[in-house]
This record gives C-alpha cells, structure tokens and sequence, in this order.
C-alpha cells in the first residue's frame, strides 16, 4: 500500500511541472543523427558502408535539457553561447519553436556552434565526428550570461548547470551563479564535467555517473558497495552540497544526502528500465526531471525516483530523447 501512495504522489506532482521555472545554463550543441544500413564493405578501405535512409536534427547538451524540460510542461529560461553560423541560427530558432525562451543564449564569432554528428546503422552506433571549440568563452559573454540571470532569478524556482566542458562554464562564472542562487535559496543541480568537479561548492545535487563521480576526486579503485558509499560520502563532504546523486547504469541510482552535522543518508534506487537501447542523453533528463520535481516541491529523494522512471524511458529510445508527461505517469503507474 505505501508503495502504491508514493507512485500516487509522484504522478501527482507531473501534473504539476506545468507550474515550474527553471533556468538552465551550460554547452548547447547539435546533435546530427544519420541512419542507415550496412550490406557491405568498402572497397577503400575496411569500413562498412552507410546506406542513409533517414536523418535527424535535434539539440543536444543544455538544449537537451532544456528541451526535456519543456516536453514535461515547464516553462524554460535557457543561458549559453553559440557560434554566428548557420548551425546556431537553426538551434536558436528550434528552441524557441519548443517554447523554450532563448534570450539568454549569446553569439560568438570567433567559435563555431558545437555538432556531433553521428552514424547509425542497424541500431549500432558507427562513427562520431565532432566540430567543436573547448576554449573558455569571452569574459564579456560570461558576464552578459550573468547579468541576465540576474535579471530573471526572481521567478525563477530551480537553476540546473548542464557542463559539457566546451567553455560555456568556467569556475568564475560558478562561483558567482551558485552566490547568486543561494542568495535567493533556489535549489541548483549540476551535470558534472570532471575538470570543474571540485568547483561545484555547495550546491543542492551533484549528478555524476560512477566513473565522474571517481574521476572528479581522483578515486580509483571499487572492489564493493562499501566503496561506492565511501565515494559518496567523500564527494558530499569535498563539495559541501546538500545531496550527491551517483547514477550506476544497470544498477540504478544511489542517492547521498546530509550535510554538516546532519547523519548521512544513503538511498539506493533500482534501474527502471525495461530495454537500454541507448544512454545518450539520459543524464540530461536525470537533471531535468530533479529540477522540476524540486521545482514543485518534492523531497530530493522523491525527486530522484521521479528522475529514475524518467532515464528508463529515454534509455529505451534511440538517439537524443526526451520523454511526455503522458509516459512517466504511465510508467509511474506501473504500465
């Protein structure tokens, strides 16, 4: 019965992720999805060949997120930077045409816009090739990201910090996002990228998968279950947040809370997925699902079970997903 009153609850609250504002800064990107199949081998070399028969354009990174945020109901203010190329025009213009506000999104002439392109065939990822810039952006176009989140953080109920290491995030532009969000006591979650783990100072829940979450203190060997809640507890303690949420593929999610004098809580969460087709993105939507159910006010905890029904759906899709309220509340309600 009290599993059945917590799955009442939590589809409850998607109805609600109409009423959330979320802000969400980070890497925006391209991601090119080119399918096919493969019948033989090239007579150049001893590579197959693609036949295309179908191609997909949709955004990846922050637009991901902001994209998964949007498809659930929520009202989007997204901050980042994109090339002056015809790749950043389309990207600007698909995202608004999700309703998704992209006034805080800032051009850059000397970078390209990032794209990933991928080859598919036969459901078997082939190749990616990646056009990309790492260099830390202007400090000018930091401080316009910023300026405009002052702007808005008012209304704002959550701020997710999607890094993809491609220069939008730089630790100066953290430490002033996360002063700022704490000033106005909105929750902050962050999609890690290792080199800034230690950056990520006080903030509500980190989100890395296992070897982030190693990587990002220099850990390096896991012989048991009692390692992982060391991991945990250790990254808690070096980031001073309030809750670490460590996703773990087939075995699912394991959340960390407590902070200070507070008794550490560990909450092992089981994988809801019934087929991984592919995991592109579903670190994306973990973020976009925290910050929404944190948004309405579900417990982190409530949130991270909300957010792992939501992962074993788009695992279940092809490519870069995103997932409808309509299918997490069936999913929620066990169909």
């Amino acid at each position: 019965m009290k599993e059945i009153e917590k799955r009442k609850k939590l589809a409850q609250f998607v109805k609600r992720f109409k009423e959330a504002k979320i802000f969400v800064l980070g890497d925006l990107m391209v991601d090119r999805y080119i399918y096919g199949k493969v019948s033989r081998i090239s007579p150049e070399a001893p590579v197959p060949v693609v036949d295309v028969n179908k191609e997909t354009i949709v955004p990846g990174g922050a637009g991901n997120v902001a994209n998964n945020i949007a498809s659930l109901g929520g009202k989007v203010f997204l901050s980042s930077v994109v090339g002056e190329d015809s790749s950043g025009e389309k990207l600007v213009k698909d995202l608004t045409s999700y309703g998704i506000n992209g006034k805080g999104i800032f051009s850059d002439f000397s970078r390209p816009t990032t794209l990933k392109v991928r080859i598919i065939a036969e459901h078997q990822q082939v190749v990616r090739c990646d056009w990309e810039d790492k260099v830390k952006i202007n400090p000018l176009l930091n401080e316009k990201i910023f300026v405009y989140l002052k702007s808005i953080i008012r209304p704002i109920d959550a701020i997710v910090i999607s890094d993809y290491g491609k220069g939008v995030i730089t630790p100066f532009l953290l430490k002033r996002v996360i002063s700022l969000a704490q000033r106005y006591s909105k929750p902050i979650i962050v999609d890690p990228k290792v080199e800034h783990f230690l950056h990520y100072q006080r903030v509500t829940c980190i989100t890395p998968n296992l070897a982030e979450a190693m990587a990002g203190i220099h850990w390096h060997y896991l012989s048991s279950e009692r390692d992982i809640e060391r991991l945990g507890e250790i990254i808690l303690r070096k980031l001073n947040c309030l809750s670490v949420l460590i996703t773990r593929g087939e075995k699912g999610m394991t959340l960390f809370e407590g902070r200070g004098k507070r008794k550490l809580q560990i909450t092992y969460i089981p994988t809801a997925a019934k087929e991984v087709y592919d995991v592109t993105g579903a670190g994306d939507t973990v973020v976009s699902v925290l910050s929404l159910g944190l948004a309405v006010g579900l417990s982190i905890r409530e949130a991270a079970y909300l957010a792992n029904y939501a992962a074993g759906i788009v695992v279940g899709k092809l490519g870069t997903a995103t997932v409808s309220p309509e299918e997490l509340e069936e999913v929620i309600s066990g169909g």
